[in-house]
């Protein structure tokens, strides 16, 4: 039952994600959380934002932001990216998911999301039938309806490591 909720891969950062390797494999569009998957809450683009989405449209990926923060907090952060983005998604509702791979010209078989929380970010994507890569929040300070999701995710969590452990030993993970 947890499963719906576990990440297809889980990661400290989404700088260290080889999406060189990935595009090698076949995907070709990114969608991505913005606050604490990319910068601090708040935050604009910063220098490893940025240079992050030029390697990605150098390496041919199109990427689109998907938040469920308003259009100005959104706009701003876009600003120095230029990708295409949706904001109030209302994750972890598919519909908005379907829209940025659309917008991307990509489909479930090529398209990766990567986000910090499991409750809206993974669990969408997982329901949108989307290839995931959870990250740790960038910065602990967050809002309380986000630290509050964060301890039932500290339970997810628990039983995903069990159940990868469970796969490493029984040869199903690589």
């Amino acid at each position: 039952m947890l499963q719906t909720f576990y990440p297809t891969e889980y990661l400290d950062s989404a700088y260290q994600i080889d999406f060189a390797r990935l595009y090698r494999e076949g995907y070709r569009g990114v969608i991505f959380d913005i606050d604490n998957t990319l910068v601090p809450h708040g935050a604009p683009a910063d220098a490893r934002a940025q240079d992050l989405f030029a390697q990605l449209k150098k390496l041919g990926y199109r990427c689109c932001l998907l938040s469920n923060n308003k259009e100005p907090r959104v706009r701003m952060f876009n600003e120095k990216i230029k990708a295409k983005y949706i904001y109030k998604a209302h994750k972890p509702r598919t519909a908005n998911y379907k829209r940025a791979m659309r917008m991307l010209h990509t489909d479930t078989a090529n398209t990766l999301f990567v986000g910090d929380q499991i409750f809206t970010d993974i669990w969408g994507a997982n329901l949108s039938g989307i290839r995931t890569v959870l990250v740790k929040p960038i910065n602990p300070k967050e809002e309380i309806q986000i630290i509050i999701k964060r301890y039932p995710e500290k339970i997810v969590l628990y039983f995903y490591k069990r159940w990868l452990k469970k796969r490493r030993h029984n040869g199903t993970v690589r």
